[in-house]
């Protein structure tokens, strides 16, 4: 039984995923950051989430 939950963990961790969306909305994550910054300096520490999550994603990290 143990062999089984093993080799079903190894089969989904070898699987590739598409991360294309992420970096998408990485960068637009970016270019919100950007604006955000400019225009309201104090505010744009509520976009950092969204920066570090598709990041992390684009680079299949998480």
């Amino acid at each position: 039984m143990f062999y089984l939950i093993f080799a079903k963990k190894i089969t989904m961790e070898t699987t590739k995923k598409s991360t294309a969306l992420y970096w998408i909305l990485f960068i637009l994550s970016l270019a919100g950051l950007a604006v955000a910054y400019t225009y309201a300096g104090g505010y744009a520490s509520l976009v950092l989430p969204f920066n570090f999550t598709f990041f992390a994603k684009a680079l299949d990290l998480m």
